[in-house]
């Protein structure tokens, strides 16, 4: 298992950089979207009230400059995952997106029927469904790593499962139900030592863990910009430079291309072959000021931060005797739990009417659920912005829900 950075014993105060916190409200679902830093709607508006303008196409400045602000986004992200180059970041929507991305590309052109893939029991259905779209149109075979008992991804039984047929594993980096952080160095090594390319879901880890691809030794790493204090609707997969060099375009239109004509079209290289149409001009800005902002806190900081506030979180919900907690000690910045006997979505209607705000459900992870022998699960999520009044008032209101139901 990979070394987590131990607790701090002090925590961040940057609750006043986030316009959208009102006092006494305790927003607990980071995991699904975080809130946005000033810093980060400023640098939106200014892109559109002040410098907006296309890119790539214009030959006047403000869509010149507009253009460089642009692709500086894309080398700070590169620079933020340790990518060689910034031409190994292609902007998408999100992780979705890029997941979609490569297993209809990459995927589509390099898998068989009878080439296997590795997933594992944790996965978010973004990570699992479009692999089976690809294995109804190949006849890839798929494969399910299960879990350790305390929820991590169990590469002893993946090194059991992998064999020279295996040519993609596709992982999460960290659990968004569990919080449990995988091993990469070793999924890495276990992945090329059959063959095998690796993809990892990076959304829950580039929030709160250092990333950096080189040192993962990753094939593709995918994530999306609004759980990083970003923008919805922009993300980035990057993947080695020789790998993307290699895949298809995979949407056709404007600025993918090299030269069109109606008998012949020819493509631009990467990342613009995989970037059809006028981009998410002021995302890709609002994920670099994003960017910016964590790598300005430190993101042993922030993790440290997550650890202590989940270590006392597990701590004061255990004591309760109808909750069930779920995932590692150790977990990233979330927490899984259920009350016996209650609807998560009753947990989550109460806690709400104590100003704490959780997800309940099943996560996009119906195959965990089922792992787990439950239907769903209330999760509470920490970020940048919370402190040990969010883990008080979660306590408080569970505590609540025991009483109503008791």
């Amino acid at each position: 298992m990979a070394t987590l950075l131990s607790p701090a014993a002090t925590t961040l105060d940057r609750r006043a950089d986030f316009p959208a916190m009102p006092a006494g409200w305790h927003y607990l679902d980071s995991a699904a979207t975080a809130q946005k830093p000033l810093v980060v709607t400023d640098a939106i508006a200014r892109a559109y009230d002040r410098d907006y303008a296309t890119v790539h196409r214009g030959v006047y400045k403000r869509s010149a400059d507009m253009t460089l602000a642009y692709e500086a986004a894309r080398q700070r992200v590169a620079r933020f995952i340790g990518a060689a180059s910034a031409d190994e970041v292609v902007f998408v929507r999100g992780a979705t997106e890029a997941i979609n991305l490569v297993a209809q590309t990459w995927g589509q052109t390099r898998l068989k029927a009878g080439d296997r893939i590795l997933l594992s029991m944790l996965e978010h259905h973004s990570n699992i469904v479009p692999w089976q779209l690809l294995r109804d149109r190949t006849g890839v075979e798929i494969d399910v790593c299960p879990l350790t008992a305390d929820g991590r991804i169990d590469l002893d039984a993946a090194e059991a499962l992998l064999t020279p047929r295996h040519k993609l594993v596709a992982l999460a980096h960290v659990s968004n139900v569990l919080g449990s952080v995988l091993d990469v160095r070793r999924a890495a090594e276990l992945a090329h030592g059959v063959g095998a390319r690796l993809l990892l879901d990076g959304c829950q880890a580039v929030p709160r863990l250092p990333v950096d691809v080189a040192a993962l030794d990753c094939d593709f790493y995918a994530f999306s910009g609004h759980k990083l204090y970003g923008p919805t609707g922009i993300g980035a997969l990057w993947a080695r430079a020789e790998i993307l060099d290699a895949m298809p375009p995979w949407q056709g239109g404007g600025s993918m291309i090299d030269k069109v004509s109606f008998e012949r079209t020819t493509y631009a290289p990467a990342p613009a072959r995989f970037e059809a149409g006028t981009p998410h001009i002021v995302g890709g800005v609002g994920l670099a000021a994003a960017v910016d902002y964590v790598e300005g806190i430190g993101l042993a900081a922030i993790h440290a931060h997550e650890a202590a506030l989940i270590a006392e979180a597990r701590e004061r919900l255990a004591r309760i005797n109808s909750v069930r907690l779920f995932g590692p000690a150790d977990s990233a910045g979330i927490l899984s739990f259920a009350v016996d006997g209650v609807h998560p979505h009753d947990v989550a209607t109460i806690l709400d009417e104590e100003g704490v705000a959780i997800r309940a459900g099943h996560h996009c992870a119906q195959p965990l659920m089922a792992d787990l022998g439950v239907a769903a699960t209330a999760r509470a999520s920490f970020g940048i912005y919370n402190d040990v009044s969010d883990v008080e008032a979660l306590a408080r209101g569970v505590e609540r829900v025991t009483r109503i139901f008791g």
